[in-house]
């Protein structure tokens, strides 16, 4: 008797996804494949091709083993196609490649701008240059190569220039991080795929494509950044650096062009607004032409660094002398004992904690790491939750100027040579300023400043990251270690304000498509690349009505 439920079928292919394959750290080249073979041993098929699609590390108890997700192309040879109940880790899967849902009509002659080259802007322009609507993109700041020489004469001598820095220029803020790739964002079009094919194509590393906590590093986003750029010209797309919006023209609550640099005009009736989170003379600009904006939750606080070996113990144990593990990270949070969040951001395995000013007399800092995160410090933000009681005086500006008070402080008691102001965690702890280094030497790019970190903060946000640091040390063993350094401020983690959409991802303004961090709509590289993309489908709807 044939009980196979799929009559005439017997060489129907199927792809499956096989999850949580676990195996040893140091598995053997065959290890995978009979580890595949035998999860799908139930369902009597023949294997006729495996592609991994994940790969993450579990070190816990002291245990290291590498865990798999995998497409499997399978045959049937007998049996059943059906996946029997029980079998949780097998599903049938359908690969969905992502595919523009607007085809461009001859009627829609009007280029759209988009504004902002960092991942909202830059994966904007590519999906509406492949399809055929030559974006005008408009940068503030110098193209990368020029823009890494003003960013290596600010390190070196304080030198800022307020256009082209840490915060503007192609590729945006996240160009000099850590180069995240994970999101939690859910999406069912295959537009994450495209995004990380779209890098790897740039010339980013392979492995991003499946590894469960994807980076680049700077090393390779600079790289990835210009080969998309170069794609887009080579589409149709037209960039202009050095070419700031400094007003819109409207007519009828409908958007007809804008201005660049107080001086030139450029008609449009469609721009996609990717300003990134530091473009604080936007936000006024926009505010005074009537767009619509909301005041939102934001964090600051500061970078911290431990050596990079003294987190690998605490995260991989005894492991760490068997196997040649990379670089752990982590991500921690908690509550202050008021119930205020705080918590860490950006993580930046073997990196380096950088001078990230855009304005005059102010200073701020962020982290970043090569591919290879070879550096000696591990270093992250330790952030706490400002709420727009905190800081709201009736004025849609007032988070912004919370944060610019920030940074004019720590300008300050960085020696007002934007030097950053740098702290040994156990003289925080007593409110004592730090006069020389412990065991923990600062890795850095920019100049540094001993000084007591407790004066740049209200109390609130000073005992946050106290009870946050207590906290996280629980979780983490070392992580209060005296000799840790703190530097300050961070405080461009997200933006202080939402520019209001609606579904259709237009603002009040007919036309405008404000989107990605600046915009208030996203959090990180592959979140920003996300919402980009949805804002220029809708964008080409628009120019196509």
């Amino acid at each position: 008797m044939n009980n196979f439920p799929y009559h005439g079928l017997m060489d129907q292919k199927k792809t499956y996804r096989v999850s949580q394959i676990k195996l040893p750290f140091n598995h053997g080249p065959e290890a995978l494949e009979k580890a595949i073979a035998l999860k799908l041993k139930p369902l009597k098929l023949k294997i006729l091709s495996v592609k991994i699609v994940k790969k993450s590390i579990d070190a816990r108890k002291n245990e290291v083993h590498v865990v798999y997700s995998a497409d499997v192309l399978t045959q049937a040879n007998e049996g059943f196609l059906q996946i029997p109940d029980g079998l949780k880790d097998i599903i049938e899967h359908k690969e969905e490649a992502y595919v523009f849902p607007i085809t461009k009509k001859a009627s829609a002659s009007k280029r759209p701008l988009v504004v902002g080259t960092g991942p909202a802007g830059l994966f904007s322009a590519l999906v509406l240059a492949e399809n055929g609507f030559n974006p005008i993109i408009l940068e503030r700041g110098d193209k990368i190569e020029e823009r890494k020489k003003k960013i290596a004469l600010f390190w070196d001598t304080g030198e800022l220039d307020i256009n082209s820095n840490m915060q503007f220029g192609e590729g945006g803020a996240g160009t000099f991080s850590d180069g995240k790739l994970s999101t939690g964002v859910k999406d069912k079009q295959g537009r994450i795929k495209k995004i990380l094919t779209s890098f790897v194509e740039a010339g980013a590393p392979e492995e991003i494509l499946i590894s469960n906590k994807a980076h680049i590093g700077t090393d390779y986003l600079e790289i990835a950044v210009k080969n998309i750029r170069r794609k887009i010209e080579a589409l149709g797309g037209e960039f202009h650096f050095n070419s700031c919006l400094t007003d819109l023209q409207i007519e009828k609550d409908s958007l007809t062009g804008v201005e660049v640099n107080s001086s030139t005009f450029i008609e449009t009736s469609a721009l996609v607004l990717a300003i990134g989170h530091s473009a604080r003379d936007t936000y006024l600009r926009l505010h005074q032409r009537g767009i619509a904006m909301v005041p939102k939750v934001f964090s600051v606080g500061l970078r911290i660094e431990h050596p990079q070996k003294l987190i690998d113990q605490a995260q991989y144990g005894s492991a760490i002398s068997k196997n040649k593990l990379p670089p752990s990270d982590y991500k921690l949070a908690a509550k202050t004992r008021t119930g205020r969040g705080v918590y860490t951001f950006c993580m930046c395995p073997g990196g380096y904690v950088v001078n990230a000013a855009s304005e005059k007399n102010m200073c701020v800092t962020n982290g970043m790491s090569y591919f290879d995160r070879s550096g000696l410090n591990a270093n992250a933000a330790i952030l706490v939750n400002v709420y727009p009681e905190d800081y709201d005086k009736g004025h849609i500006m007032d988070g912004i100027e919370f944060q610019r008070d920030l940074e004019r402080r720590a300008f300050l008691i960085g020696g007002s040579d934007y030097s950053l102001p740098v702290q040994r965690l156990e003289d925080f702890l007593h409110g004592q300023e730090t006069r020389a280094f412990g065991k923990i030497s600062a890795a850095a790019k920019g100049r540094l400043h001993f000084a007591d970190l407790n004066t740049l903060f209200p109390g609130f946000i000073a005992q946050g990251i106290k009870d946050g640091i207590q906290a996280f040390d629980k979780k983490l063993k070392g992580f209060a270690k005296g000799d840790a350094l703190l530097t300050g401020v961070e405080s461009r983690s997200s933006s202080p304000l939402r520019i209001s959409r609606d579904d259709d991802y237009q603002s009040s303004l007919r036309g405008l498509f404000p989107c990605g961090e600046g915009a208030g709509y996203a959090g990180g590289i592959m979140s920003a690349a996300l919402d980009g993309i949805k804002a220029a489908e809708a964008c080409a709807a628009w120019l196509n009505r």
